[in-house]
């Protein structure tokens, strides 16, 4: 029985697993993403992501320590200089798993694990929301402009042209006020 036991294990000894983990984290850190398999990225997951979170205070000790893990001093400089950089506001969850199907040979599943903030496809307009400012606790009824912001949709025509509604409606009530027959 395995009760209480919620080590993945991957039919591996204690030291092979550690040195999987390292180079695995290693790896991702220095590549922004790696292909696996599913229960690898799931366990590199629980293995790097509190050393993502040891890597936003650039300190001496927690340099030590992120290195007792990975033994790799090209890897920590990248992890402490732009990784820890770029996911500084974020409080968690800096590695996404996509699945990708089953690999020819022994039918094994593949996923793919990186780090969000690196992914430009995902990551289009999030240091705007940063820069606004993020809220996170959802209260009751704000201002009737966070309304309004909040159910913008924005129109993309072309990449140099981007109009809301909100601007479209502006106009119209501006065009209103000006020229009170037409309307």
């Amino acid at each position: 029985m395995r009760h209480g036991d919620k080590i993945k294990n991957l039919s591996r000894t204690k030291a092979h697993r550690d040195a999987l983990l390292s180079n695995l984290s290693c790896q991702l850190i220095k590549h922004k993403r790696i292909v696996t398999t599913v229960a690898k990225a799931k366990a590199l997951r629980v293995f790097v992501e509190p050393l993502i979170t040891k890597s936003k205070e650039n300190t001496t000790h927690q340099r030590r320590i992120v290195f007792g893990y990975l033994q790799d001093k090209e890897a920590i400089k990248e992890l402490f200089d732009n990784v820890a950089g770029k996911v500084g506001g974020r409080p968690g969850g800096y590695t996404r798993i996509i699945k990708l199907g089953t690999r020819r040979g022994d039918a094994a599943e593949k996923a793919m694990i990186e780090l969000v903030d690196f992914n430009e496809i995902y990551g289009k307009g999030i240091g705007e929301d940063k820069a606004a400012g993020k809220r996170t606790r959802r209260r009751g009824s704000g201002s009737t402009k966070k309304k309004a912001e909040a159910g913008v949709e924005t129109k993309v025509e072309n990449e140099a042209e981007v109009k809301t509604e909100v601007e479209v409606e502006t106009a119209k009530v501006e065009d209103a006020d000006a020229d009170p027959e037409k309307a």
